[in-house]
């Protein structure tokens, strides 16, 4: 196991009805004026939107608000945030939604203190040392941006999809996790949450740390809950307890808890990146196709981990033969993402012939000669990774 510092200063709130204590909640943070940013209209037609700002107006905390955040989070409308904050004098973020409307609000947090551009953050020019407060009312479990300090933005004119991480000023002061608000989330994009999230959890798995024990062994328990908790929310997606415990796992699958003293891999994220970027697809959907085409790669160049996984979460049965025991587990995941109804290839996902050679230069472009840790991935590899997902 490898050193590690593991900071988690946010105060979860979990339950039906939570979202009416976000006005006491923001209160209690110091909070003067919040700006709230949201995505569509389903936070409005909910009554969530309004919910929200009762909560707040009975706590005497002032409000501006910014919606239209999109899947795929952009930097314009991080910009526009900016300004409306610093016009406003906004001093905490209160995102209303999911991992877009999340990361939007972190980028704009981070930027309104800023005298650059917050660009500058995502492409390692500068450091986030300070930011507005953020607190989270979380609508889609997914990215589990409500318990991390990272922040994904595409730039527009660039198609650069990049990550930040900054968990000293980013992670949220606080989080309200109510599992009521995902009974209307349609299945497709439950499937894809839940996808992110296990993901989440398998680019910390996939390590060569050795003797990380604890670490296996939590990945492993989340990861099949997740499974077990998805087949009952299929049946059933007014099941309180199985959305609560999806809920639950999302943060879990993201808050640095599964990736205790272990090297990260994260090589499938950044593979889809650049998948969204270009062809703007769901992340989730995304990397239910790329997730099982790097697995068929690890299982001929490092198939200890993904054998592992086969094993322990996926039931195959243990064999000497690695690979084996590799690949039927890619079959049995490729299964289960079908089941939950998402793509598995490129044309399932709507891309009939993806620009592979695009796809790889604009990955290494922003990612170095080297991408990931489990197995380091070339400029070919990657290309072959892609003509695996085909």
């Amino acid at each position: 196991m490898n050193n590690f510092v593991f900071y988690s200063p946010t105060e979860f709130v979990f339950g039906r009805e939570t979202e009416m204590q976000a006005g006491a909640l923001a209160r209690k943070h110091g909070a003067r004026k919040v700006m709230i940013v949201y995505g569509g209209g389903s936070v409005v037609r909910s009554g969530l939107l309004d919910r929200v700002k009762q909560s707040l107006q009975e706590a005497g905390i002032e409000f501006c608000e910014m919606g239209g955040i999109q899947p795929n989070p952009v930097d314009t409308k991080v910009y526009e945030g900016i300004d409306i904050c610093r016009r406003e004098q906004v001093d905490m973020m209160l995102p209303v939604g999911g991992g877009s409307v999340i990361d939007t609000a972190k980028a704009i947090a981070a930027g309104v203190l800023y005298e650059g551009d917050f660009w500058d953050f995502f492409i390692g020019k500068a450091q986030v040392t300070k930011a507005l407060k953020v607190a989270v009312v979380l609508t889609i479990p997914a990215a589990g941006s409500e318990g991390s300090g990272n922040s994904v933005i595409t730039k527009t004119d660039t198609l650069q999809k990049l990550s930040l991480r900054a968990p000293e000023v980013l992670r949220p002061v606080f989080s309200i996790m109510n599992p009521e608000l995902t009974f209307t989330l349609p299945p497709f994009q439950t499937a894809c949450g839940i996808a992110d999230m296990m993901v989440h959890i398998m680019e910390r798995y996939f390590t060569n740390t050795p003797e990380v024990e604890i670490s296996d062994r939590l990945c492993e328990g989340t990861l099949m809950a997740i499974i077990k908790m998805a087949y009952c929310v299929k049946q059933n997606p007014n099941d309180y307890n199985a959305r609560a415990n999806v809920m639950w796992c999302g943060n879990i699958a993201h808050n640095g808890t599964c990736g205790i003293g272990c090297e990260e891999d994260w090589a499938s994220h950044f593979l889809e990146h650049e998948v969204s970027a270009i062809y703007n697809v769901t992340h989730g959907a995304g990397l239910s196709v790329i997730v099982p085409a790097w697995m068929t790669f690890m299982a001929e160049h490092n198939p200890k981990k993904i054998a592992q996984f086969a094993t322990r979460v996926l039931g195959v049965p243990e064999s000497e033969d690695l690979e084996e025991m590799a690949l039927a587990g890619v079959s049995r995941l490729k299964f289960f993402f079908r089941y939950m109804g998402l793509p598995v290839n490129f044309k399932e996902l709507g891309i009939e012939n993806p620009d592979i050679d695009r796809l790889a230069d604009s990955l290494h472009r922003n990612k170095g000669e080297f991408v990931g840790n489990y197995v380091k991935l070339t400029k070919q590899d990657s290309k072959e990774i892609y003509r695996l997902a085909l």
